[in-house]
């Protein structure tokens, strides 16, 4: 409870003065007050995020603890007063972690911190033993000539950088995204990544990787930070090959089943195409899945709930809670295959934590300029800035961009995301509930204003 004291005291930090500049709620439109209220004291998202955090805990795709949170999620949708609640099942390919074990044999023998990347496959019980060979960037990985790696462990140590946007994951990824299969396709016998992650703790970073056609997967591994920095020392100091034993034990399960949880806010014209506000609901399993993402699912669910609070909207608020998203987008692609034929206005995701939205982007700034003005002047009251950044959408509405749709991004501060996406940290305690408040605020405005609009929300 301390944390939660400190943020609110911090409160009036981020837009005082904004604030200050508003309408009296007497004047303002429900939704707006709704949205002022929820800055305030609004409980919604983090009764969801404490919920499913303590009862269920991590969620990774495919296994029972996914489906106990799914199960989690329609009851708690339920007793919000959502509409239409619904899991929507799909198969999927389903990947979970072993032993997981980094060792130096030589020349200076220690034990590292390493985590397994999904979708890789497993080393024999006793691990693997192999020459490490440096590459500190991607870039280098690339230039390797083939065959190069052949009976080697592959160590790529390039370092991702805080930012607000958090473009340094754009950057740093491609070493988890495909680094291991690039290795593999010029003989490598595993691949361990300095972690696609931003802090100094000692815990690695999970998070799935790929393999081109016709490259078997081979086992890979992400070591914690320190323990990339502690390598990369090693190769300075050492005279002759660093020496590792990898042991990691991932196995398949083959096809299991998942699902989308899906509600709504019915609105008073159903005939109109429906705002689609989304989040994913799995995790990986290293922490509770805190901030990545059932923050998300709070915030797009309370903003729904404040809505309706407000009055029955115009249009449909449809809630979709996407499973398996961290091993592939699996619930994404599923939503926009089952719902193909059932247009959306606008599509909307929370997915990059709880910490607070400061810019507003739209694929419809010049297409709907008038719409666009109407959200941005909402929204600056909660310190959100326009820009001329054309928003593209957050993993889970797929069928946004399928049906070629207007879509809006509310970026959230990104600055401290990448210490904890993905690790044993990811858990209820790093939440701001200030932030969160801020989140749902923003939210509030921008679905009541979507919801309401009669005209076609076009891009």
């Amino acid at each position: 409870m301390k944390r939660i004291a400190i943020a609110l005291t911090a409160l009036p930090l981020v837009i005082p003065a904004a604030l200050a500049a508003q309408q009296p709620l007497s004047a303002q439109a429900p939704a707006a007050m709704q949205a002022e209220a929820a800055l305030q004291s609004d409980m919604i998202a983090w009764d969801f995020v404490e919920g499913i955090t303590t009862e269920v805990g991590p969620r990774q795709a495919g296994t029972p603890a996914e489906a106990r949170g799914r199960e989690w999620a329609m009851n708690w949708l339920r007793q919000q007063g959502f509409a239409n609640v619904a899991n929507e099942p799909y198969m999927m390919d389903t990947w979970v972690r072993g032993d997981e074990r980094a060792t130096i044999v030589s020349p200076f023998p220690q034990p590292m911190h390493v985590t397994a990347l999904g979708n890789t496959s497993a080393t024999p019980a006793g691990g693997i033993t192999a020459e490490v060979v440096q590459f500190l960037n991607y870039a280098d990985l690339v230039a390797a000539p083939a065959g190069s790696l052949a009976g080697k462990i592959a160590f790529i140590s390039h370092d991702m950088e805080p930012t607000q946007d958090g473009s340094g994951y754009g950057f740093a990824g491609p070493a988890r995204w495909t680094g291991a299969g690039l290795a593999a396709s010029k003989g490598a016998v595993a691949t361990v990544i300095r972690s696609i992650g931003t802090d100094d703790h000692r815990n690695p970073h999970t998070g799935g990787t790929s393999f081109p056609d016709g490259v078997a997967p081979t086992p890979a591994g992400a070591l914690s930070n320190p323990d990339a920095d502690n390598l990369e020392r090693m190769f300075e100091r050492a005279n002759g090959p660093i020496t590792m034993n990898l042991v990691l034990t991932p196995r398949s399960l083959g096809r299991t089943e998942s699902g989308n949880v899906v509600a709504e806010i019915v609105g008073r014209e159903p005939s109109l195409p429906p705002v689609l506000v989304a989040c994913h609901l799995d995790s990986w399993d290293l922490g509770t899945g805190a901030i990545d993402d059932a923050s998300g699912c709070g915030i797009v669910a309370a903003a729904a709930k404040n809505v309706a609070a407000a009055g029955q909207p115009l249009r449909t608020i449809t809630v979709l809670f996407a499973g398996a998203e961290e091993t592939g987008l699996w619930g994404s692609k599923a939503y926009a295959a089952a719902h193909a034929d059932e247009p959306i206005a606008v599509g909307l995701e929370s997915d990059f934590g709880a910490d607070r939205i400061w810019q507003f982007q739209s694929n419809f700034t010049e297409s709907n300029p008038d719409l666009y003005r109407r959200i941005a002047d909402a929204v600056a009251p909660f310190g959100v800035a326009p820009t001329s950044i054309v928003a593209t959408g957050g993993a889970d509405i797929n069928i946004a961009r399928e049906q070629n749709t207007a879509i809006i991004d509310l970026q959230q501060d990104g600055t401290r995301y990448f210490d904890l996406h993905h690790t044993p940290d990811d858990t209820l305690d790093k939440i701001d509930i200030a932030q969160l408040r801020q989140n749902v605020a923003v939210w509030t405005q921008v679905v009541g204003i979507l919801a309401n609009e009669r005209e076609p929300i076009a891009r």
